[in-house]
């Protein structure tokens, strides 16, 4: 396998759940250390993007938006500045649930041609559970100063595959945003 980088976006205000999503604690371990888990086995560094200095006890080099309040696309941008690999494994960190092997369906070696190689699950596209090559960071940077700041149109801009998850896999990429989803996934788990 390639040289790849984990990028964690972890940098949302997290306003519906009230607390840093990234630092919730799900069945006996935070959000973060279930997303560190299901990368480090496809990955050779991981990258914390967030300006909350409680991620450095994760170990993993943490850097904080180079463009400041300007959501998950800067968010992105950040993390591929500060690659040194060509192919990044990007997530967000509010999915707990996530595991290697459904992020093993992103990097097909037959993926390598793609700019981006993003999920699909229940009809909607996934960009923050996704691979970017690093060069990706110059369409970012081109609609960040657009006064863009929605992820989603980065896959639209660059030559993008998206992969449909199969049904069984959906649980596994589910957003958690609300204590009430928190709570769903603990009563299922």
């Amino acid at each position: 396998m390639k040289a790849i980088t984990g990028i964690i976006l972890a940098g949302g205000k997290s306003t519906r759940m009230g607390s840093d999503k990234g630092l919730i604690s799900f069945n006996g371990s935070l959000f973060i250390e279930h997303i560190i888990k299901a990368l480090k086995p496809l990955v050779q560094d991981i990258i914390i993007v967030s300006n909350n200095s409680n991620y450095d006890t994760f170990g993993y080099k943490r850097v904080s938006d180079i463009i400041k309040n300007s959501g998950p696309l800067a968010g992105l941008y950040t993390g591929l500045h500060y690659s040194n690999t060509e192919n990044n494994l990007v997530l967000s960190c509010d999915i707990p649930l996530i595991n290697t092997l459904v992020l093993k369906l992103l990097l097909n070696t037959s993926y390598t041609s793609y700019d981006v190689v993003q999920l699909q699950s229940k009809s909607k596209t996934m960009p923050l559970i996704a691979t970017y090559k690093k060069a990706c960071m110059h369409k970012c940077l081109e609609l960040l100063n657009d006064g863009e700041r929605r992820l989603r149109e980065v896959p639209k801009q660059l030559f993008t595959k998206t992969i449909t998850l199969d049904s069984s896999l959906e649980l596994y990429v589910e957003n958690i945003n609300t204590i009430n989803q928190l709570n769903h996934i603990v009563n299922d788990a």
